[in-house]
């Protein structure tokens, strides 16, 4: 058996939504991870809670690319396919690497399960799958009888499956089963230890049978990745934005108020969040999703630093609490995890269509800052950042990530510092009694316009709240029409102001040339690794990628100035390509794609050319 060194491999797992094989796909990227590579994930499951078993509907997936050099993305095409029924290798075989591998559970492949994937005969072995290496195991016959002595039932042991095919690829990659072996035992040993037992077994029978019959003609080895040295551990994006709504109590040293309602893709951070009653987290799952983010905004009149968590549909729901806490200048992070819509859509599938909900979705004159996670460890940075806007300003912050990098993982280095990573945020929250004998002004202002935050209870700071307008100074209930066209621009001119104090927009590349690409949120893996490709190629291509979309930088017409054309790729029909021509003169040129898929890397490489081949 020759060994062959690989500077990456992208991997699939595939099969019924109840063969685990996001659990699967999850302990090779963790063993993976802790081997030293490079990762980037892919969660791909089907919306229905539970499809007819067996068929192209309820095929669940896992696609990992890793390697010893940068990853940002789960790869284009798989090399290698895990399909553990006829379904599996149906959905997928068409984005399979041509010359790829394919593993499958050959004893699926009966009359019974053919008929459920839509296929008349069997595909294995016709010409449709000589581009491939197919290998075909039994895999039912050869766990049964290898767990023939543990006093489980046949469909019990069956469910093992998965840890069957994972020792197999652990096998064909080098992986080691130690780490999984180890979660095992946590996982089932005190309470299932049969269960332990069979999943154990199960996992070197699979790794076993790989050595003694030489799956494939190689051992396939990934070397560990050449990373910043530091303290890494595997997170994705759901976990990472609840732990940087942590990060951002902490360096405001205030409690954290989570109110919510579960929804897919975004329920994962409350899950997380909840974990955290002992370090003061706050969770409550409303009723609704009105009840929600209403919940929040007590909380932050309470002094808290209060979020809600959804995705698009939610958003709906709460606009018109957004525009309350409008106009009660007060700070609120609202997360949006972005999915196929419109309606329920794709609930499970990836999108970026919530940009103008999230510009223009609430009646009147509302604005709202806007920031974007780039992908999944990002997204602790970016919840920090929205957070720190919300308490600087007074104001509510819609923070934008996607079922994407919202489901997908990475290694995430943990900052040495994380006081001076994540510095103080200084807001204008007021615990002691006013003793000056003055009257109370809520809306009156600093320089930057913010009012103060004083919190009820508080002796001489009395104040009136609701929705109605409020004088300029008193807060009082105002119906005065200059008054109310006062408000409504000095409340937008605040948000305007709110430029100042983010980052100017960086440039990955020389700052003139042909084309800039101009991306915003979980696309920056794609659009990253896309330009860094055709700058090898010598192409003049640089990439600004956003993450503060509202106020943009104000190096944004700087930045335009420099190139002959700006491309703007998005999972979605043009939206801010749409923002962008309102508010600049430029040459602009939209790339869409709104398939519930992230951008290839290939796709976007071909389309960029296409734009360069014009000038």
């Amino acid at each position: 058996m020759s060994e062959q060194e690989l500077d990456h491999v992208v991997i699939r797992f595939s099969g019924d939504s109840g063969d685990g094989m996001q659990l699967t796909g999850t302990q090779f990227s963790n063993t993976s991870a802790l081997m030293g590579n490079d990762l980037a994930t892919f969660p791909d499951y089907p919306s229905e809670i539970r499809a007819p078993q067996g068929t192209v509907a309820g095929v669940s997936g896992f696609q990992i690319n890793i390697g010893s050099t940068e990853i940002l993305t789960p790869g284009d095409q798989p090399d290698m396919l895990v399909a553990m029924n006829p379904a599996a290798l149906k959905a997928n075989l068409g984005i399979l690497r041509e010359g790829g591998t394919i593993l499958v559970n050959g004893e699926s492949f009966d009359e019974k399960g053919l008929k459920k994937a839509g296929y008349t005969e069997t595909p294995l072995g016709t010409p449709g799958l000589e581009k491939f290496k197919v290998i075909s195991v039994p895999m039912d016959s050869l766990l049964l009888e290898a767990l023939k002595d543990i006093e489980l039932d046949s469909k019990s042991k069956l469910r093992c499956k998965n840890f069957f095919a994972l020792g197999m690829t652990y096998y064909m990659y080098n992986r080691t089963s130690d780490a999984t072996l180890e979660w095992i035992d946590t996982k089932f040993g005190k309470k299932l230890p049969l269960v332990a037992e069979a999943n154990k077994l199960a996992l070197k029978t699979g790794f076993n049978y790989a050595d003694n019959t030489h799956a494939t003609a190689a051992q396939f080895k990934i070397a560990p990745a050449s990373i910043t040295a530091g303290t890494y551990r595997q997170i994705n994006g759901n976990q990472a934005t609840a732990w940087g709504l942590m990060q951002a109590a902490e360096s405001a040293d205030l409690p954290l108020f989570l109110g919510s309602y579960p929804i897919t893709p975004a329920t994962d951070i409350l899950h997380e969040l909840s974990k955290f009653k002992h370090h003061g987290v706050k969770t409550f799952q409303a009723e609704d999703e009105i009840a929600g983010i209403c919940t929040a905004i007590g909380a932050s009149f309470g002094g808290a630093l209060a979020t809600t968590t959804t995705s698009g549909p939610g958003v709906a729901l709460k606009g018109e609490a957004m525009g309350l806490a409008v106009i009660m200048e007060l700070p609120l992070v609202v997360v949006n995890v972005q999915r196929g819509g419109p309606s329920t859509g794709l609930p499970t599938k990836t999108e970026q269509s919530d940009l103008l909900q999230a510009m223009y979705g609430r009646n009147g004159e509302s604005p709202m800052p806007i920031v974007a996670a780039s992908r999944p460890s990002d997204c602790y940075e970016m919840a920090y950042h929205a957070a720190k806007i919300a308490l600087e300003h007074m104001t509510p912050v819609m923070l934008l990530t996607d079922g994407y990098i919202a489901n997908g993982a990475e290694p995430w280095r943990i900052p040495d510092n994380l006081k001076e990573a994540f510095p103080t945020i200084k807001h204008k929250r007021i615990t002691t009694a006013k003793t000056d004998g003055e009257a109370f002004q809520v809306y009156k202002r600093d320089e930057d316009l913010v009012r103060d935050w004083a919190i009820p209870g508080v002796p001489g700071y009395e104040h009136r709240v609701g929705g109605l307008e409020k004088d300029e100074l008193t807060g009082n209930v105002s119906h005065d029409p200059i008054n109310h066209e006062k408000m409504t621009h000095t409340r937008q001119a605040k948000v305007d102001k709110i430029a100042d104090f983010i980052p100017k927009q960086e440039v990955e590349g020389e700052m003139t040339g042909d084309v800039l690409v101009l991306s915003w949120g979980g696309t920056y893996g794609s659009t990253h690794s896309a330009v860094k490709a055709m700058q090898k190629d010598g192409k003049k291509v640089s990439l600004a990628h956003m993450r503060f979309i509202y106020p943009m930088p104000s190096n944004m017409n700087e930045i335009f100035k420099g190139f002959k054309k700006i491309f703007i790729p998005e999972l979605n029909n043009g939206q801010l390509k749409f923002l962008v021509d309102a508010n600049f003169d430029v040459p602009t040129f939209g790339y869409h794609k709104i398939q519930g898929l992230y951008f290839t890397v290939s796709e976007l490489v071909t389309a960029i050319n296409r734009e360069i081949e014009t000038l």
